[in-house]
């Protein structure tokens, strides 16, 4: 083993690569909210700052686990892409969800996506994966659904905000 390791223990060298929550967290919100620009990954729920995002996007990238090309779109404007490495990542983000739903205090809203994860199972975690690599690849695996699995994912969510904000309209008007 080289010194550029720890240990030859495959579930060490899997954190070295993606151990650390803020390189889980950019791969998650490319995977199910489709950021691909820097600034929308800045953006994130929790809070990244733009160094340790700068610096995680160029190890991801060093590491095969992003491309990084220029946005046809907008010349000063960077786009990344997820590899085949890290689309192959989405039943472990799964599970990842799974459990956290199980074991940790989830929000409503941020916890569908991984309940309808954890119920449609690895028909659509497959399903999830070819629309990615279309996406991300363009790789045209098979002809694509009416309907995509992050438009289902998203939808859903946008279903629970919804709800709990008439919930909260109907308590404080008594109704």
């Amino acid at each position: 083993m080289t010194d550029d390791h720890r240990s030859g223990c495959p579930i060490n060298l899997s954190l070295e690569v993606f151990g650390d929550k803020w390189s889980l967290l950019i791969i998650r919100d490319m995977i199910f909210g489709g950021k691909r620009h820097f600034r929308e990954l800045l953006r994130s729920e929790e809070g990244i700052s733009s160094n340790i995002l700068a610096d995680r996007l160029r190890t991801l990238t060093e590491m095969g686990m992003l491309t990084k090309s220029d946005d046809p779109s907008h010349k000063q404007k960077a786009i990344y892409s997820l590899t085949e490495k890290t689309i192959a990542l989405v039943p472990i983000m799964a599970h990842l969800g799974a459990w956290g739903r199980r074991y940790l205090p989830v929000s409503a809203e941020l916890s569908i996506r991984a309940q309808l994860m954890e119920e449609g199972g690895p028909a659509l975690w497959q399903r999830f994966m070819d629309e990615l690599r279309v996406e991300h690849l363009g790789t045209a695996v098979r002809s694509p659904e009416a309907i995509s699995v992050r438009q289902v994912l998203q939808s859903a969510y946008e279903d629970v905000v919804a709800r709990k904000a008439k919930q909260q309209e109907s308590a404080e008007t008594g109704g």
